[in-house]
């Protein structure tokens, strides 16, 4: 089936349709900085009422242009947001530049957080829609995302890192011979 485009507004409370691989599809709700992604994996046109009341997968940043571009349709009108969608879980992110430093962001504030303290909570990225799309396809067939195991992965950004200075050091010491 051939994907409808309809260029949309970002509208907070309205409900999206994603569609998936093999003609299914789960659905995730606008929140202010973020979406609620739902835990529905489906064929059928379920109705408001049903998605709403279903359990939030994860939450996590997507461009706008999923919406404003009309990847993911909007569905129904917006709603009010049931309190479950007013808690967003913190986020992390690690300083790729000096890997252990870690901050956690809640409600838009970052504080300096320890690598155990990020463990469990997810990665703060804003993915395209393409991207989230292959992430969900992969969770709901029981595939490893590569993209969610790399930002799970502490140790690639230090491996990495650990790797430019070997490099940068035995360019240094080349030099000095």
């Amino acid at each position: 089936m051939k994907r409808k485009f309809k260029r949309q507004q970002r509208t907070v409370g309205a409900i999206v349709e994603i569609p998936l691989n093999n003609g299914f599809k789960t659905y995730a709700r606008i929140l202010d900085e973020y979406f609620a992604f739902y835990n529905i994996y489906t064929k059928e046109q379920l109705d408001i009422d049903k998605i709403v009341s279903s359990n939030v997968l994860f939450f996590g940043g997507v461009f706008d242009t999923a919406i404003t571009k009309g990847y993911w349709l909007k569905i129904g009108k917006k709603l009010p947001l049931e309190n479950k969608l007013n808690d967003v879980p913190p986020f992390f992110t690690q300083n790729f530049i000096n890997p252990d430093k870690y901050t956690i962001f809640k409600n838009g504030k970052g504080v300096p957080a320890t690598k155990e303290e990020c463990q469990g909570l997810e990665y703060l990225a804003v993915w395209k829609a393409e991207k989230m799309e292959e992430r969900l396809n992969d969770h709901y067939t029981g595939k490893k995302n590569s993209y969610v195991a790399r930002m799970k992965r502490a140790e690639l950004h230090s491996s990495i890192n650990e790797t430019k200075k070997i490099k940068l050091h035995s360019n240094i010491n080349k030099e000095a011979v």
